[in-house]
């Protein structure tokens, strides 16, 4: 899922891409309005973080625009001005959220992940589960299953379990896994995938010393049987 985050403070932005890119979303972040607005236009994010206070476009027109452009794309304000007129702006703006700074980085997750749960609800309407021997996945949930265990899934790793289990006795190479999960536009790093595989294997493997689900292919990639 890809995430826009406009933010004219460098060190908030930064902070937010960080946090937000650690959860495995895709992020691509503007320093003022008007930026976002354009990244708007060539990227199509699946959902938008705007600050309220920037330069060249307030977050109040970038939403505007942005909602002339697509009304269902999801937005989330993230500003220091939360007075209640700042809010029922937003609001009538078409925001779906309305965080206010100092932020906690749990509750921007726990919001985010919401919006990310109904947004590729949408997108994965025609998958509603699918089955990995004894784990079953909901992709529009973020979630697993095995038994009465119930483990959560970012959209990532929902990506990565989903291409695995459709091309299921095939062995997949690094790039194409990573393009998938990651986006073309990031540069394929073999080290940043196989340590999220090692990540995701401690959440969805019975034992992740021995991998059943995600099996290495030594010198290609990564097969499920």
């Amino acid at each position: 899922m890809k995430i826009l985050v406009a933010e004219d403070d460098p060190l908030t932005r930064q902070g937010l891409c960080e946090v937000l890119e650690s959860e495995g979303y895709h992020v691509i972040a503007a320093a003022n309005g008007r930026e976002a607005v354009r990244l708007f236009q060539d990227q199509r994010p699946d959902f938008v973080c705007l600050d309220i206070m920037m330069p060249q476009s307030s977050g109040y027109e970038a939403c505007r625009s942005i909602r002339n452009l697509n009304p269902q794309t999801p937005v989330i304000f993230i500003s220091a001005k939360s007075e209640e007129i700042d809010r029922l702006v937003g609001f009538d703006l078409g925001a779906d959220d309305f965080i206010a700074k100092p932020f906690s980085v749990r509750e921007v997750l726990a919001r985010v992940r919401a919006v990310a749960r109904r947004c590729l609800a949408e997108a994965s309407a025609d998958v509603t589960e699918f089955t990995m021997g004894d784990l079953t996945v909901y992709p529009a949930e973020l979630r697993a299953r095995r038994g009465d265990v119930t483990i959560d899934l970012s959209p990532r790793d929902v990506s990565i379990l989903q291409l695995l289990s459709e091309h299921r006795g095939r062995a997949l190479d690094r790039h194409t896994i990573f393009n998938h999960a990651w986006g073309e536009d990031h540069f394929p790093n073999s080290r940043t995938l196989d340590q999220h595989i090692s990540q995701l294997r401690k959440r969805v493997e019975p034992d992740p010393k021995n991998p059943v689900l995600i099996r290495t292919v030594h010198g290609v990639g990564y097969r499920y049987e």
